[in-house]
């Protein structure tokens, strides 16, 4: 019966996972807005998920341990254009890209330096959400923040620490 559990946990976790950001993605789009989104929550939640994927490589696991991830980042990188194309602030993204790059192979310069920012990825996840609430308690409004999406995050990380 536990692995069955588990099994289906591991499945609807990867199935959410893929289309997480959807639900976000479709509330900035209808609205043409990004208010009450911040590029700061956004950016750390990347930051974190790029060094999760990276360590991940790094170390050789299974690709089944971490696919989700790549696809997480892909609708969060797409949220983040959004976000900057409705705030009318498009110059930022390459910037972003640049600096997500070079930080993307600055991790592997020396092993300490993945093993630290992998020990940094619970703080920085934390600190995302910090960000995100700390934008809705300053405007005061949930502006195009999907419920939904928070929900289905709320669901995988329940799911992974089972």
């Amino acid at each position: 019966m536990a692995p069955t559990l588990l099994d289906l946990a591991h499945w609807s976790t990867w199935a959410v996972c893929t289309v997480i950001k959807v639900p976000q993605l479709a509330a900035v789009l209808a609205a043409r807005s990004a208010r009450g989104l911040s590029v700061g929550s956004l950016l750390l939640e990347l930051a974190g998920f790029l060094v999760f994927l990276r360590y991940q490589i790094y170390y050789g696991y299974p690709l089944q341990t971490y696919l989700e991830y790549p696809i997480i980042i892909a609708q969060d990188v797409i949220l983040l254009l959004l976000i900057l194309h409705f705030s009318g602030d498009m110059r930022r993204a390459l910037f972003y890209a640049v600096t997500f790059w070079g930080g993307w192979y600055m991790l592997t310069l020396q092993k300490w330096i993945i093993d630290l920012a992998m020990n940094l990825c619970t703080f920085i996840s934390a600190a995302s959400k910090v960000a995100q609430l700390q934008c809705l308690w300053q405007t005061k409004e949930s502006g195009q923040v999907s419920a939904l999406t928070w929900s289905m995050s709320a669901y995988t990380c329940a799911s992974k620490t089972w």
